[in-house]
């Protein structure tokens, strides 16, 4: 638990550092969120008053905003959200921004959502944050169909000498 409670303080340091948090503070402000502490380190604005982003909630370093006057941290949205926190850590905080929109224009493109085939939402629970997994668009499901290779031998691996000896994977250790 120690290790969970210090990652969780990083991850508050780093998105303090990298200028997210602030921003989160900065868009909650604009769009008269109310704030309160959250769990692990989490600032959590509610009652968000501007039209965008159109999501019910999002995230900006340990800022997690929502339209909603509640959000529970029990709950899969905030734990979603919690996750994009840690996103904006590891990706250099505001520097997401530009990452997640470019993610989401090729998700669009991809499925005609903004969220199914974005890298970030998948990587935070899709469900979670209300994204239902929708299927490639007709064209690119026969591109992609036509590209997937045809099934035949297994390529060569691990043991793949043994095995053609007569041996198995499992007499390379002995």
């Amino acid at each position: 638990m120690a290790a969970a409670a210090h990652r969780l303080r990083i991850r508050q340091a780093v998105n303090l550092a990298n200028g997210s948090t602030p921003a989160g503070l900065g868009v909650a402000a604009i769009g008269a969120a109310r704030l309160a502490r959250g769990p692990d380190g989490l600032l959590v604005g509610t009652g968000y008053r501007l039209p965008v982003p159109p999501a019910p909630a999002f995230c900006l370093g340990n800022v997690i905003i929502t339209r909603h006057e509640t959000l529970a941290p029990g709950s899969r949205l905030f734990r979603h959200e919690a996750r994009h926190a840690t996103q904006f850590a590891w990706c250099g905080g505001v520097a997401m921004v530009p990452l997640y929109l470019a993610a989401a224009g090729v998700s669009w493109v991809m499925t005609g959502d903004f969220g199914s085939r974005n890298v970030f939402e998948r990587l935070a629970g899709l469900a979670d944050g209300g994204y239902c997994d929708k299927p490639l668009r007709p064209g690119l499901r026969r591109i992609s169909g036509r590209l997937r290779p045809a099934a035949g031998p297994a390529p060569p691996g691990p043991g793949h000498a043994a095995a053609a000896r007569g041996g198995s994977p499992a007499s390379l250790s002995r």
